[in-house]
């Protein structure tokens, strides 16, 4: 069905030829995209390209990932609590930031509590994997920003909770234009993977408490952060 794909970011050869397969009608809203393992072999990719494909495909609201069933095609107006985030986000302004950082600090202390009592031995692998990517990828934002996001929406299915991993998904793509903002102010990385470490060392220990806090601090490091990047940018 589909053809293999050669470039330095594949997932975006993936991302053009289903939505040109969505605008043509081959794929309905509410069909299934085969798994992850059987798209890679017909793109002829790494599962990695896949899952980073289905991503963008999700933040544009063209497909729905449903944890344990597979990730569906959308329908026209399935996906508009996404648009509005994004709208809010992207227009630049300051309360659009501030909304965001007031909804992480309400949902992810919480998120990073279940998930101490929650996780399995392949999640804290996610996790590890997560923080050592960013540890190595310093200088490369796009590596560094993605493997955050990894972080944390793998705290979120470490919470186990289809409905908080819903949530999560729905702001990927607002997180990832607050996050490239961060990451160009001086020192922001490195103070981000100083809580994403203490965060993690709680979730290892099995800490709901200490998670809680951790997340706490790394959200109030956020909230400075983009007060700083939307100072630099006036």
């Amino acid at each position: 069905m589909y053809k293999a794909v050669q470039s330095s970011r594949l997932f975006e050869q993936i991302v053009k030829q289903i939505e040109e397969s969505i605008q043509k009608g081959v794929l309905k809203a509410g069909d299934q995209l085969p798994a992850e393992r059987e798209l890679a072999l017909q793109f002829g990719v790494s599962r990695t390209a896949v899952r980073e494909a289905v991503k963008s495909l999700h933040e544009k609201g063209l497909v729905d990932p449903c944890p344990g069933r597979g990730t569906f095609i959308t329908s026209e107006t399935s996906d508009s609590i996404r648009v509005t985030f994004d709208r809010m986000i992207r227009s630049g302004s300051r309360e659009g930031t501030l909304h965001l950082v007031e909804a992480r600090e309400i949902l992810e202390p919480g998120i990073a509590a279940l998930a101490a009592t929650r996780v399995t031995e392949e999640g804290l692998s996610e996790l590890r994997e997560a923080v050592n990517i960013m540890d190595s990828a310093k200088r490369d934002p796009d590596a560094f920003i993605e493997a955050d996001l990894d972080f944390h929406l793998a705290l979120a299915e470490a919470a186990a909770n289809p409905l908080i991993l819903s949530l999560i998904d729905s702001i990927v793509g607002v997180l990832r234009a607050q996050r490239l903002r961060i990451f160009q102010v001086e020192g922001g990385p490195e103070r981000g993977q100083y809580h994403h470490k203490r965060i993690l060392e709680a979730i290892e220990h099995h800490d709901p408490a200490g998670a809680r806090e951790a997340m706490r601090a790394h959200l109030r490091q956020v909230r400075e952060d983009s007060r700083n990047s939307s100072v630099d940018n006036e």
